[in-house]
């Protein structure tokens, strides 16, 4: 009798759960605006992981490239209200590209509500492993001495590095030719088989390749030098007075009920404070955050307000 009893509370339990431990029907989808082996890409997909457990559910991710991530959000913002879609947002989808490009063919304020913060990144320029200079001044020096090669291989047209490269051709005092690639992958590709000489992306997607000798990082965004990459130096150290970082927060179209995104958000910020998680983030060399829908709301107004005014002032237009 008592075993009988102890069963039926046990059911009882189980049927009491709250509504979040319940499986979120009809899956999930991440949309990456970038080829994959990007630090997007491969930030979705770590999520993607850990979202199957926490949400007992199919999580996919898409890879939507094209108009340097802008394609992707294009697709998101028509999403109909009963799909269960993130997009992975960026500094050049949701912060540059809107100020840049006449029409980007979205409302960043309108069309998507931020969900998650799930990494933090500095960026870093880099040259290939035949250009032969091993400083940042070097760099400015080569350039000068060689304007026909002042070409700079970024991961998305109207992003950040894309801003950066320009502000390191201005401080070389030359023109300079940047060329936006569908992600970090194919960019990386052609810096490493020196069809470019100069790359800017994100620090974790060059650094196997600087430790492996294919490439040379010479500078880093960050506002100072980390301990784990204590010999590069940063922009700042070598003569551009800039931090040069960014994120990555998934967002969701506006058609999102907002209970469901709330829902999200809560098992994103969940799985990104499981220490087994931020280790995976790690060995990938992205630095994880775990946040929740109102502190990356918080981060993103911050961010705005700092790079929309210095974007404006650049002139940069396409």
């Amino acid at each position: 009798m008592f075993s009988r009893l102890m069963a039926t509370l046990c059911v009882a339990l189980v049927f009491a759960s709250p509504a979040a431990a319940q499986p979120l029907e009809g899956g999930l989808k991440i949309v990456v605006g970038y080829a994959p082996g990007g630090a997007s890409d491969r930030a979705a997909r770590l999520v993607a992981d850990a979202l199957r457990v926490e949400l007992g559910t199919t999580v996919i991710v898409e890879n939507k490239t094209g108009a340097g991530g802008r394609l992707s959000a294009q697709q998101v913002k028509a999403t109909p209200p009963g799909q269960n879609v993130l997009m992975m947002g960026n500094p050049a989808i949701n912060v540059v590209a809107p100020l840049v490009f006449s029409n980007v063919g979205y409302d960043q304020y309108k069309d998507f509500v931020p969900v998650s913060q799930v990494t933090q990144y500095d960026f870093a320029v880099a040259v290939g492993a035949a250009v032969p200079v091993r400083e940042f001044r070097h760099l400015l020096a080569w350039l000068r001495a060689n304007p026909e090669q002042a070409n700079f291989a970024v991961p998305a047209t109207g992003s950040l590095p894309h801003f950066f490269a320009l502000m390191i051709a201005e401080k070389a005092g030359v023109k300079a030719q940047v060329i936006g690639y569908r992600g970090s992958a194919p960019a990386i590709t052609d810096l490493i088989g020196g069809q470019v000489p100069v790359g800017v992306d994100t620090l974790d997607s060059m650094l196997a390749q600087h430790e492996g000798g294919k490439l040379r990082i010479l500078s880093v965004g960050a506002a100072k030098r980390s301990t784990d990459t204590s010999n590069l130096p940063t922009l700042r150290e070598s003569g551009v007075d800039v931090v040069a970082d960014g994120w990555n927060v998934l967002f969701a179209p506006a058609s999102m009920p907002p209970e469901r995104i709330a829902r999200l958000a809560r098992a994103i910020e969940k799985v990104m404070k499981d220490p087994a998680v931020q280790s995976r983030f790690r060995a990938a060399n992205m630095v994880p955050v775990a946040s929740s829908q109102q502190q990356t709301a918080k981060m993103l107004e911050a961010y705005r307000a700092k790079w929309e005014p210095v974007v404006k002032a650049s002139g940069i237009q396409q």
